[in-house]
């Protein structure tokens, strides 16, 4: 069931999502070479909780750190450590989720680490833009399968694989809600979205093949093949006029 918020509701949304954004820059800054994951999943945490917030990864479903830290073929829910330090080239995907006032905001984005190759650049750019061209569509009245078809066409025209494994979501007083955002899809199929629905859009796209599998760890989940991966995200909300990006 999708359920709709009121726009006192999203305004606290928005003070959630205020507080994933800043996390996000900051770690744009500090995602460089010879930094543990674990140390930015520290800095993460301080942030978060400096501003009344808590954070919403830390112990879901057992989930030990505050972002996810998804490192060059892992594609999401890498676990912060420090014995993974960060080098020259690599690209890191950083998942991060607040909670403030009765509500969850979700957000992430991949980092390039130094200087990185021209393939991971296209990779980044390719899967940032398909998030925006998604984005663009929504507001009240469309199909969501048209927001997930925008994905695919734009992961399909730039050669890259998408995981199909993996989704969206509704997001709330429930990290998790109501629907599943796919990032493939028919045009005039699934939910029509309305006024008050927020959801997490997200691509998750890879420079090789579709397919991904769980470490042994039970969390990280990486690329089948081996291939570059990388993740965007953003909580959007829908409103009578159009769209509001929440973690903006």
């Amino acid at each position: 069931m999708i359920e709709l918020k009121s726009s006192e509701e999203i305004e606290k949304m928005l003070a959630s999502g205020k507080v994933v954004s800043q996390v996000l820059k900051t770690m744009q800054v500090e995602a460089v070479p010879g930094v543990s994951t674990w140390k930015l999943d520290q800095i993460a945490e301080e942030i978060i909780r400096s501003a009344g917030a808590v954070p919403s990864f830390l112990g879901y479903g057992g989930f030990p750190g505050s972002i996810c830290a998804s490192v060059n073929e892992e594609v999401v829910h890498g676990i912060p450590s420090k014995e993974r330090i960060l080098k020259e080239g690599d690209i890191i995907g950083i998942d991060v989720g607040a909670y403030l006032n009765g509500f969850h905001a979700d957000s992430a984005l991949t980092v390039p680490v130094g200087k990185v190759s021209g393939e991971a650049k296209r990779l980044l750019g390719t899967t940032k833009k398909a998030l925006h061209k998604a984005i663009e569509l929504i507001k009240p009245g469309i199909h969501l399968g048209d927001v997930s078809h925008a994905v695919e066409t734009y992961a399909a025209e730039g050669k890259l694989g998408i995981v199909r494994d993996y989704c969206g979501h509704g997001v709330g007083r429930k990290l998790h809600e109501d629907p599943c955002v796919l990032n493939y899809g028919r045009k005039g199929t699934g939910p029509i979205l309305k006024a008050g629905m927020v959801i997490a859009v997200e691509p998750m796209l890879n420079l090789g093949g579709d397919e991904v599998e769980v470490l042994d760890n039970d969390w990280t989940v990486v690329t089948s093949d081996g291939s570059l991966s990388a993740h965007f995200e953003h909580t959007v909300a829908v409103t009578e006029n159009g769209h509001l990006i929440l973690t903006a």
